[in-house]
């Protein structure tokens, strides 16, 4: 079985800054790590891996610096990993992202399951990973908090927040797990000491075969008019001390104070 997992590099704070020009993440001076989410996908992966055998690449989309987010995948125990990176991706929106990383997927070929996190921590739009499916002409299941795979198909549970669903679906498929499906392990000495002995490949739009009309800003038809950090607010805190009697009658003054209740 082939595993292609995708992950994505973003913005390692949460004090994140605006261009008010361009209207993107302000990224200069601001560490970067792996999507979260993406980490449950990668052990995802591996528990997949562990249990049927196979292979798992690691797939990101980036700057030459997201290289840094799949060896820490390949220090986890993905096997080899593939960077898509050329200026021509640059300001990407979902579909262009979608469009290249399902281009990856074809020209990395005989893949039997991809696996994405739910959404990404810098713009949370949950959007590429069903775009490279719909891309792919693949099944797709979102939103997973268990996956399973056998005989050829995946076995699901979807997490919709006021219920679940059971799914399953034929191979090859799309699913994306949420932070609920696992905890990601850490990588341990020897994968981080083998990492660098694993397969690398940086494939730039010629490499991928894209169409370079359909990828970056020139392939995104949505744009962001308007992008804003939202206000700070200071506001005043009180403390209460004491007993726990003396605490809630002290609350109730306050409460009675402000004309709160």
């Amino acid at each position: 079985m082939k595993i292609l997992v995708f992950v994505k590099q973003v913005p390692d704070t949460v004090d994140v800054k605006i261009d008010p020009k361009t209207g993107n993440i302000c990224r200069d001076g601001v560490q970067s790590t792996v999507n979260p989410y993406d980490m449950n996908a990668i052990e995802a992966a591996l528990k997949v891996k562990e249990a049927v055998g196979g292979t798992v690449c690691a797939v990101s989309m980036g700057p030459p610096q997201a290289m840094a987010v799949l060896d820490h995948a390949l220090a986890m125990g993905c096997d080899e990993c593939y960077l898509l990176s050329d200026r021509a991706f640059g300001g990407a929106d979902t579909l262009a992202t979608g469009y290249t990383l399902a281009k990856a997927a074809e020209k990395i070929g005989d893949y039997d399951l991809l696996l994405f996190g739910k959404c990404a921590t810098d713009a949370e739009t949950a959007q590429t990973a069903p775009i490279v499916a719909e891309f792919l002409g693949v099944p797709q299941v979102t939103l997973a908090d268990s996956l399973e795979i056998k005989d050829g198909w995946a076995y699901c549970r979807r997490d919709l927040g006021s219920a679940y669903q059971d799914v399953k679906v034929k191979l090859p498929a799309m699913v994306s797990v949420t932070e609920n499906i696992n905890n990601p392990r850490f990588p341990t000495a020897k994968g981080i000491f083998t990492r660098g002995r694993k397969p690398h490949y940086t494939w730039d739009a010629a490499a991928a075969e894209c169409d370079t009309a359909r990828t970056g800003v020139a392939g995104s038809p949505s744009v962001n008019k308007k992008i804003f950090e939202p206000p700070k607010h200071n506001t005043d805190t009180t403390y209460f001390n004491g007993e726990i009697e003396e605490m809630a009658k002290a609350f109730v003054d306050a409460l009675e104070a402000e004309h709160r209740i």
